[in-house]
């Protein structure tokens, strides 16, 4: 009988040991790859505020990999919804863990259908109106409500079938200044037309959004930037994908688009910083 027992009590320490070298074995095992990856699914529109607050996350958290999985429009909606109904959670090289599409539109039905958490929208950036001059003109208008006020031949981009012509009619009515400046109206294409009229003579000052004008900065200045509540702004957000593996590093990075360092780089790339969630 003392025998047995000592059998039994050598086969419960054998076992214990095991079980204390299978776990620490496993700790080492499964502790995942250095670099920990956080994958965001975006519109290619927004590429440069995405990649910019990427590469400077990263800076921060060394052990973090940020990878941007780009789609458009409708696109982007239908892959994330895919992906929300497929068990498997996978789009091409991964899963989804933030959605950062092109307006906020977007987000709004995505949270309406359960594929981004609610809740969990944080704005980062916002896209304004400037008024812009060719940096070899000296005197310019220093605010958007002074046009009403010149005689500036002034570039603006087709208000029927562009987004930043429709807005440039939103402001100019707001300010009360349309009527003032109807007559000296050049209307161009697009924001690249806008920029051609501009920079070739046939208008004195020209409408665009604030990324377009960073892009030719070389060759005009900005004298001038719309802010609520006089024009609706595009604001983009970031929100989290319903199965994010890992919560806590996307509510860091969601905070982390918010901070001073994060709106400094927005800001740098002609975005007004995104409002607080």
């Amino acid at each position: 009988m003392k025998e047995e027992i000592r059998r039994r009590g050598r086969r419960c320490a054998g076992l214990i040991l095991a079980v204390g070298l299978l776990s620490a074995g496993s700790s080492v095992l499964y502790a995942g790859p250095t670099d920990e990856p956080l994958v965001i699914a975006a519109s290619p529109g927004m590429k440069g505020p995405v990649e910019a607050l990427a590469q400077s996350f990263e800076k921060i958290h060394p052990n973090v990999k940020v990878k941007v999985y780009y789609d458009t429009g409708l696109d982007l909606r239908r892959t994330i919804a895919a992906v929300g109904n497929d068990l498997r959670f996978f789009i091409g090289t991964g899963p989804i863990d933030l959605v950062a599409p092109g307006g906020d539109e977007l987000i709004a039905r995505l949270e309406s259908k359960y594929y981004v958490l609610p809740g969990t929208r944080h704005s980062y950036a916002a896209v304004p109106l400037v008024l812009v001059v060719p940096v070899s003109l000296v005197e310019a208008p220093s605010l958007f409500e002074e046009l009403g006020k010149t005689t500036h031949r002034i570039a603006i981009a087709d208000p029927i079938l562009t987004e930043l012509g429709r807005q440039t009619g939103q402001l100019f009515a707001s300010l009360g200044i349309a009527d003032d400046v109807k007559k000296r109206l050049d209307v161009a294409s697009d924001a690249r037309g806008v920029l051609d009229h501009l920079l070739y003579g046939q208008a004195d000052v020209g409408v665009i959004f604030g990324p377009d004008a960073v892009k030719e900065q070389e060759r005009i200045r900005v004298v001038a930037t719309a802010a609520d509540p006089y024009v609706r702004l595009t604001v983009h957000s970031m929100a989290m994908e319903r199965y994010c593996r890992n919560r806590s590093l996307c509510e860091e990075f969601l905070t982390f688009i918010q901070s001073p360092e994060a709106q400094g780089i927005v800001r740098s790339l002609g975005y007004l910083p995104g409002t607080e969630s």
